[in-house]
This record gives structure tokens, sequence and C-alpha cells, in this order.
């Protein structure tokens, strides 16, 4: 029996000490995290099939440095976490480290990089600053007439998002953390202004503790409450193409910033 299958021939809990409603990697990993804190028995619903909503065509770029040092922080145990997961329940991530080299095309922009690369130093993140002709050599596909110069990061790279949603699920589970799929989650209880419970349409499961993961379907199911919560859909394209005969795997991850393109 699969373990979909094993989730659909469970009873819903008649409690739970959290919900989690949506089970794209966001609302997976927080089930994941509260079960690896030792709250026992948190139960997530997922209205279809989980990853089947935003997650599944996710870039799945993995990137640590960040605005701030705690951001960054966080982002480096994501890295670190890719390759643990594996090694806990034996689920590929999907996780390749080629390394990220983000370009420049204008002086701000140049500018920016070398600000970035002393703010990885600062946090003991590996990284190097690049001439053009380095740039050409590391990716030597780009277009660098109008190149500034480039900046490297290594231990970045890319996971396979399905597969870590699947990782996580896995390692939930084995720390009792419950999964429903095809469980819709109708509304939020409350009584005398506090959540009571979340009503699906599998039965109500009595909870003082929910969380919204729906993406971009949150905003939404919060209004039906009377609740704001400040999400927007942003449209953005992606090319899908046959293999490209020359183009190895191990190439980095390309951002151009003025392009608005990774």
């Amino acid at each position: 029996m699969s373990a979909s299958e094993k989730d659909q021939a469970q009873t819903l809990p008649e409690t739970a000490p959290v919900v989690v409603i949506g089970g794209g990697i966001i609302g997976v990993s927080t089930l994941y995290h509260l079960a690896k804190k030792g709250v026992e028995k948190a139960v997530l619903v997922e209205r279809k099939a989980m990853a089947s909503g935003t997650t599944w065509h996710a870039a799945g770029i993995v990137g640590q440095l960040r605005e701030s040092s705690s951001q960054t922080e966080l982002s480096k145990y994501t890295a670190r976490l890719f390759t643990e997961l594996e090694l806990e329940t034996g689920q590929a991530t999907g996780y390749k480290q080629n390394g990220t080299l983000h370009v420049a095309l204008s002086d701000i922009r140049w500018e920016q990089l070398r600000r970035n690369h002393d703010h990885a130093g600062r946090m003991e993140i590996e990284s190097r600053l690049l001439s053009v002709s380095e740039v050409a050599e590391l990716y030597p596909y780009i277009e660098r007439s109008d190149l500034l110069g480039g900046f490297f990061v290594p231990s970045n790279g890319q996971v396979n998002p399905l597969d870590v949603t699947q990782a996580m699920a896995k390692g939930g589970r084995a720390r009792g953390a419950q999964i429903f799929e095809n469980t819709k989650a109708i509304r939020i209880l409350t009584r005398n202004g506090r959540v009571s419970g979340v009503e699906t349409d599998k039965g109500v499961i009595a909870t003082d503790r929910v969380l919204l993961a729906g993406g971009m379907w949150t905003s939404r199911f919060a209004a039906q409450h009377g609740v704001t919560v400040p999400l927007h859909a942003t449209e953005h394209f992606y090319i899908v193409t046959e293999t490209i005969d020359g183009l190895p795997r191990t190439i980095p991850g390309l951002v151009v910033a003025e392009e608005r393109l990774y």
C-alpha cells in the first residue's frame, strides 16, 4: 500500500495540537519541523495531492545569501537540510550543488554584487568575484559584450521540489505526523473569537492552532473568515526545452537581474 493509500485508509483524528492546511512545500516543511521539535500527532490536510498547487513547477533554486544575517542563517540551514533529509529518510531530494552565478550589466548592479561578496564573507559562505573572462570560462554560453563581472557562490544549487516535499512528508510521518490528501478544508471553526477547529469534507478536527499554507489560495480562504492576508499571485513565465546537446548538467544557475531572468 502506498503512503497516499495509507493516508486515505486512516481515520481523521477528532483532535490535533496543530492543523496545517495545504500540502505544498511550506505546509509539509512546517509539519516536518513541528514533528522534529516534538509536537506529537500534528495533522496536515490537502484538498488534492501533495505539491499539486504551485510547488510542483517551482525552479527549486537553493540560494543562501539574504538581506539580513538571520535570513541568511536560515537559508544556510535549508541548504544543509536538503542533504540531511536524504540521509534521514532515504528519499532523494535531487539536490545538486552546481553553484549560482550572478552577473552585472550596470555599475549599480556590480556594486551590489561586491557588497554581496562582502556579506558572504561575514556569513562564512564561500564566494568569488569574477572578471568577464572568468565568467566566460565558467559559463561559456553567455553573451558577454555588456558584462562588467560576476559573482559566484559554489555551494548554492537546485533541488527537485516534488522530491523534497515527499522527503519531508516521509520524515514527518516517521515522527508521528499525519497527512490527509484529498481532504478539503471547508472552514475554520471559532469560539469566543478564538480558533476551535477545522471543518473538512471528511469531518471536524478540534484544534486551537491552524496554519494556512495554501499558497495563492490562502488569501481567498482567509477572506471568507474576515481575515486579510496580503498575498497576490504574480504571473511569470518559463521555457521548457528538449535536451540540448553539449549542455552539461553541472552548469551553474545563472541570474541576470537587469533582464529579470534566471
